[in-house]
């Protein structure tokens, strides 16, 4: 089975309402691209190291639709909104390939 791609982010929210406009705008860029939500948020526990108050993870088809969702023009104009509301960590990511 073909790797999947990811993106996995930690965020410090300071603005929720600004925050939930981002949610809004990315929502439907990354689903256009095959995104689905597989954490967003939740209880977690800081086993290890630091850890931010919210944590997401988001998977994708494959690699190459998790970057080109991350650098299309819509989620660019969507991280704009992340950028007033959040600060903190995302980066893109190559699962694993899986034996089918």
């Amino acid at each position: 089975m073909a790797a999947k791609g990811y993106w996995i982010a930690r965020m410090s929210v300071h603005d929720d309402a600004l925050y939930a406009q981002y949610v809004a705008a990315a929502s439907p860029v990354y689903s256009s691209f095959g995104g689905v939500p597989i954490i967003r948020g939740g209880r977690f526990d800081i086993s290890e190291g630091e850890s931010r108050a919210r944590n997401v993870v988001i998977e994708f088809p494959s690699y190459q639709a998790a970057m080109d969702c991350y650098n299309s023009p819509e989620y660019q104009a969507a991280r704009e909104i992340r950028f007033k509301a959040a600060d903190g960590e995302a980066i893109v990511i190559e699962g694993a390939e899986l034996a089918e």
